[in-house]
């Protein structure tokens, strides 16, 4: 049988190192792979040379025994005719998994750790009051918690799990016929890689029970709708003592019947007089604080005014002592319900009144349409 040059194939020096040997391999699983190459027998044939190669040189007995006797040797090659799939791709997607899950070999002491609790989303509302000052909040959620019988283990007698038989720790099977192969999660471990030799009764074997958790947050002062707070480690509890997931915390700010937000600043609107919006005045607006601000309404003040007070807006995340504005918009007040006198008094300033100076915005109005009827 001709001699094989395992070495040549993976496209390395007999020096390389596994590392080496594991890189080369994985450029190559990629270039060769079958799902990408469909129909193509040449690649076909290359793909079964490398994985043949791979599951040699990347075992240092196989490795040893291949450089002093060759591939024709009992143990130099893989089994299957060297194309041994279980040691390689299932298909062409599982490449970019191991690449981004930590690459070859890894899976199997991931798997014996058991399996990592998923994260939870909680969904919090506050009023603009608790999003300005900040607020402790106490959460409370259903969830898989940790097994208070074996602290999470799986094991009635918290021994440490042994690596299970049928996956041999990987924590899924493949099943394959002929190029096509199946990878599903270990029956035997329900994908742990582990199994316990004395599974507690009150989870089962899985380290993990529903519950009730309470949990006090901290909500800073300055969050909006659509901030999210991350609490470490209080998501769901892992698979037989796998890690826990995180919590999200996703805001939500209510409405509020005086002021709106934007972003850091509040707006709000002030009515005045016909009077204090001729003739001036002093107002005075409270704050998210309710600390009154004194705001100066100049004379012939008009609707839609803005005034902007320094500091009085919300408070500006992970920026200490910095908040943003109060913009007051004034809206004038039309009397209404006139007594005799005011109805005289008003219609005595009509007949004194300079239609120019005292009202330029209505006389400009007027103009503009006379000159433009008048074309």
């Amino acid at each position: 049988m001709e001699q094989k040059d395992f070495y040549s194939l993976l496209g390395v020096s007999q020096s390389a190192s596994a590392d080496e040997i594991k890189k080369a391999y994985r450029k190559l699983a990629l270039k060769y792979h079958p799902d990408k190459n469909q129909g193509d027998k040449v690649s076909e044939e290359k793909f079964k040379g490398i994985n043949e190669a791979y599951d040699t040189l990347k075992d240092d007995q196989k490795r040893a025994a291949y450089d002093r006797y060759g591939s024709n040797h009992q143990g130099g090659g893989g089994d299957q005719g060297g194309f041994n799939f279980s040691e390689g791709f299932s298909n062409f997607s599982d490449i970019f998994e191991e690449m981004f899950s930590g690459g070859f070999g890894g899976g199997q002491s991931r798997a014996q750790q058991g399996r990592n609790g998923s994260d939870i989303r909680y969904d919090l509302s506050l009023t603009l009051e608790e999003a300005y000052h900040g607020v402790k909040k106490n959460l409370r959620f259903s969830t898989l918690i940790v097994c208070p019988s074996c602290d999470g283990t799986g094991s009635a007698s918290h021994k440490k799990p042994s690596v299970c038989p049928t996956c041999n720790g990987r924590g899924t099977a493949r099943y394959q016929r002929g190029f096509i192969t199946i990878e599903k999660t270990c029956q035997t471990c329900g994908g742990a890689g582990s199994i316990s030799s004395d599974p507690c009764k009150k989870c089962t074997g899985s380290g993990r029970v529903k519950g009730e958790k309470n949990l006090e947050i901290n909500i800073p002062a300055g969050v909006d709708s659509g901030s999210q707070i991350k609490a470490t480690g209080d998501g769901e509890a892992g698979f037989k003592g796998g890690d826990k997931g995180d919590l999200y915390i996703f805001i939500n700010v209510l409405s509020h019947k005086i002021f709106t937000r934007n972003e850091h600043d509040i707006h709000c609107k002030a009515t005045i007089s016909m009077i204090t919006a001729s003739l001036g005045g002093e107002i005075n607006v409270p704050d998210l604080s309710k600390e009154m601000s004194k705001i100066t309404i100049p004379q012939g003040t008009q609707s839609n005014s803005l005034f902007r007070v320094k500091g009085k807006g919300m408070p500006i995340l992970r920026s200490a002592h910095r908040k943003g504005d109060m913009i007051v918009e004034v809206v004038v007040e039309t009397p209404v319900s006139l007594t005799k006198k005011q109805k005289e008094i008003l219609k005595a300033f009509e007949q004194e009144k300079d239609e120019k100076t005292n009202h330029p915005k209505a006389f400009e109005f007027v103009k503009k349409i006379t000159d433009w009827v008048a074309k």
